[in-house]
């Protein structure tokens, strides 16, 4: 009958997913969002590569809600162990390849501008 609505055991577990993965993504983003608020000065001043710790832990919960995203909501726990090493390793990789990339020739272009070889005004 259409009227009748019964729930079955997978349908509980289901709806028990979706809350686990919006309260540890909803603890993450708090997280990040007090750490953007208060910015401790010791995470700020603090330089590790290129980077304030802060930026470090800001780079590190961005790609943990990523890798998190893609893990819950795009299936990838329930795939087999290759494809996921495939998309999960492929990506990771790529990802932190630009980071570096990224940091490393932005803090080229910083120091060369500090320095004085290029003005700041073109």
């Amino acid at each position: 009958m259409a009227e009748t609505n019964t729930h079955t055991k997978n349908d509980n577990s289901a709806v028990k997913r979706i809350w686990t993965v919006f309260v540890i993504l909803s603890i993450v983003t708090i997280v990040e969002v007090l750490l953007g608020i208060f910015r401790p000065d010791f995470l700020v001043h603090t330089d590790f590569v290129y980077l304030s710790l802060l930026n470090w832990i800001f780079i590190l919960l961005t790609i943990y809600k990523a890798y998190y995203i893609v893990w819950a909501f795009m299936h990838m726990e329930h795939e087999t162990k290759g494809l996921r090493r495939a998309i999960i390793w492929t990506s990771g990789f790529l990802i932190i390849y630009l980071v570096f990339i990224f940091l490393t020739e932005g803090n080229y272009i910083y120091n060369v501008m500090k320095n004085g070889f290029v003005a700041w005004d073109f």
